[in-house]
């Protein structure tokens, strides 16, 4: 297993937990049900990877990342939403965030995705 630590946001528990399982075999896994749970327990921690939702209570996705980013994150993100049309392509661009997919996700391709991330360079 690798010792790439991914955080997932999200607050349906069916998604944080299908996330668990499809990642836990090949990565260590954190799971946080909202903003303020996910910079409370993770804002000092090295993360790879961070997947979050748009739709989120408290910060939305966006709005996390950039308090991520102003605490010094510089790794990769990736945010989904159902929503895509408020999500703004200049915000996923300052924010570097590494790719967006829009729910139903399509699990092959985000897979394919976080392993790209995660592999193609050191973090």
């Amino acid at each position: 297993m690798s010792e790439k630590m991914i955080v997932i946001v999200d607050d349906d528990e069916s998604i944080r937990k299908t996330f668990f399982l499809i990642l836990n075999k090949n990565y260590r896994v954190y799971l946080a049900k909202d903003s303020k749970e996910a910079l409370q327990r993770f804002k000092k921690a090295k993360i790879d990877l961070i997947i979050a939702d748009f739709k989120l209570p408290y910060l939305n996705g966006v709005e996390m990342i950039a308090k991520f980013r102003e605490l010094g994150y510089r790794g990769n993100v990736i945010l989904i939403s159902a929503y895509p049309d408020l999500v703004s392509i200049d915000e996923l661009s300052r924010l570097s965030i590494s790719h967006f997919f829009v729910k139903p996700l399509d699990l092959d391709s985000l897979n394919r995705s976080i392993d790209d991330l995660l592999n193609s360079k050191k973090t």
